[in-house]
């Protein structure tokens, strides 16, 4: 197996944990790095994993949904009224978890059908790790 990784960087968005018992529980924003790590077992024609300037579907994909968005857990208690009364304000994006580890989670289940549908399944991702401020981050494998 090789593989090869690409990061998305400075990708403003916020986020809320509303069970976090402290200032976690505002919405609050950071600039986020998205790096992916992909792999494959044999190379393309042109000797490489993924054509990296080919993967404008995950960059239209970050932009359309986390560009400047605002995440939110699926079981917020306030999500609904916040989208009710200010969805006009901001772009929502919902998922299952939205702390550092689970929007790792999440991107890998969002980009690896993706990578491997434009691959004809020959590439695959193996791990998404996303950097908050590049001060934190967490890491999401597959398998692992």
């Amino acid at each position: 197996m090789i593989t090869c990784k690409k990061s998305y960087r400075d990708i403003p968005f916020a986020h809320r944990q509303h069970l976090h018992d402290g200032h976690c529980a505002f919405i609050h924003g950071h600039n986020w790095t998205i790096t992916l790590t992909f792999a494959c077992e044999a190379l393309d024609t042109n000797g490489f994993v993924v054509d990296f300037g080919k993967l404008g579907y995950i960059k239209k994909w970050i932009a359309k949904h986390l560009d400047h968005a605002c995440l939110f857990n699926e079981n917020d208690p306030e999500r609904e009224k916040l989208l009710k009364n200010y969805g006009n304000l901001f772009q929502a994006y919902v998922l299952p978890n939205c702390s550092c580890e689970g929007i790792a989670q999440h991107l890998y289940e969002v980009f690896n059908p993706m990578v491997q549908e434009a691959t004809n399944g020959r590439a695959w991702i193996t791990s998404v790790e996303v950097e908050e401020d590049s001060k934190n981050s967490a890491k999401y494998s597959a398998g692992e």
